[in-house]
């Protein structure tokens, strides 16, 4: 009992923060003719409940793609139709074809924020609890505070509820896809992250972890047998909720093609930008875009990308265990982020804190206030659980710099994105330095070694 007590404190504080982030401003707000992420989330309700769906990703009379047309999988758009059902019981002006466009009041951003927020009770939420409860290793304080920690992490929070988007929602489904794996519940497990595919196409970082650590399972079970039926099994049950998600497109061969072609915009180039990834850091000094022909740049972009995926998915697929399947999942979204092409900077919400683009958004002091709250917590707790905070320590000076150069220094006339360039740069080597230490982790280390439990 005091452990779900404890837990549910921890949902307490979470919800807390994030319905404080949301009374600040958001992507856009007031700057016309584009406004920002949240007038494109408004618009695909607009659109999602004015048209016919065939017209969702074509641009027609009613629909202008560039205007924040649709660019994300079929389940976004559903997920968007309903909430303009909503919407429109509330006040009709919110969703009214073209006459909406730019709408802006008190009232609709308190219900815009509230969608954030029942999608993450739904869905997000239960599931971090769910995995901290079950896979986190230490005793159950241990447990809860880790619920914690993830609860109040300041770059999802953030981008939901400060800059506006609905990341919740795919990683959500993404974690119950590996609660599902981990239970021993391959086919909810297949069914769970399907569909956060279907709700994000980023979620194609995780996909070959999953691909592997399923198939790597049914190959140890043996391939003629019992192997077999199950692989049958897991393949029926992501073809089935693939057919499900895109039936309204699959009546006529060009409306998927047109769905992929938005999905995977490559003449939005290699990437936007001041993303932390190679390809804008090696910019700086060699100018990619203009050198290489796109050709070559998806070449290289792809060769790259697989280059650094092999090694980690290899091992998951002859060993597929939890710990392996969980160290790919780093190693698969790290590899994709920092080489694929035409990376956004939101690609990579659980490891970063981004704010060159908070502070455009006006998001300057729930960005502090969240950062110093999580830092602070996050030390305690780790310092009061594990008896070590040398990791968390170096962080508070690297956030008041960071924030001290955004605010009071002004860039030079001749360079003014020398300081988005130079946190790019900075998060970059982060990042690569990441990527190789848990390679190195994940094929040097055979199996995690089960924690000794504390004894008293």
């Amino acid at each position: 009992m005091e452990n779900w007590s404890l837990f549910s404190l921890c949902v307490l504080l979470g919800l807390t923060s994030r319905w404080a982030v949301s009374f600040h401003s958001y992507s856009g707000a007031g700057k016309p003719p584009m406004f920002g992420d949240y007038e494109a989330q408004r618009h695909w309700q607009e659109v999602t409940y004015n048209l016919p769906v065939h017209e969702w990703y074509f641009n027609t009379t009613n629909n202008d793609l560039n205007y924040w047309g649709l660019d994300y999988p079929p389940l976004t758009a559903y997920h968007s139709l309903v909430c303009a059902y909503v919407a429109k019981l509330l006040n009709p002006e919110w969703v009214e074809l073209h006459a909406s466009r730019g709408y802006e009041s008190h009232s609709h951003k308190l219900f815009m924020r509230a969608t954030v927020l029942f999608t993450d009770i739904l869905i997000y939420i239960p599931a971090v609890l769910l995995y901290c409860f079950y896979f986190c290793d230490g005793f159950s304080k241990q447990k809860v505070a880790t619920a914690l920690c993830i609860l109040l992490y300041p770059g999802l929070i953030l981008i939901d509820y400060g800059h506006f988007q609905y990341n919740s929602v795919s990683l959500g489904l993404a974690l119950w896809g590996i609660l599902g794996l981990g239970l021993g519940w391959d086919l909810f497990g297949s069914l769970a992250f399907t569909l956060a595919l279907n709700y994000k196409q980023m979620e194609l970082y995780h996909s070959l972890p999953f691909f592997c650590y399923l198939l790597g399972k049914c190959i140890k079970q043996g391939l003629i047998g019992r192997g077999f039926f199950q692989l049958a099994k897991i393949s029926l049950t992501v073809l089935v909720t693939f057919a499900l998600c895109w039936m309204p497109f699959l009546s006529d061969p060009k409306q998927p093609l047109q769905v992929l072609h938005r999905l995977f915009p490559f003449g939005r180039g290699l990437f936007e930008d001041k993303v932390a990834n190679t390809w804008c850091s090696l910019n700086v000094l060699i100018k990619i875009k203009t050198l290489l022909s796109r050709e070559t740049q998806l070449f290289l972009s792809f060769a790259l990308t697989l280059l650094f995926i092999l090694p980690s998915s290899l091992k998951l697929l002859s060993k597929p265990n939890l710990w392996q399947f969980k160290l790919a999942l780093v190693n698969s979204s790290l590899a994709f982020f920092l080489f694929s092409f035409q990376v956004h900077e939101k690609s990579i919400l659980l490891a970063a804190f981004m704010l060159p683009l908070l502070v455009k958004d006006g998001l300057l002091l729930p960005y502090v206030v969240t950062s110093l709250a999580f830092l602070f917590l996050s030390l305690y707790l780790l310092s009061h659980l594990t008896r070590t905070n040398e990791p968390l320590f170096w962080y508070f000076p690297f956030l008041v710099i960071s924030v001290a150069t955004f605010v009071w220094l002004e860039p030079p006339a001749k360079f003014p994105d020398l300081f988005p360039v130079l946190v790019s740069i900075l998060s970059f080597l982060h990042f690569l330095g990441f990527i190789i230490y848990f390679n190195l982790v994940q094929l040097m280390e055979p199996q995690r070694k089960k924690s000794q439990k504390k004894t008293n």
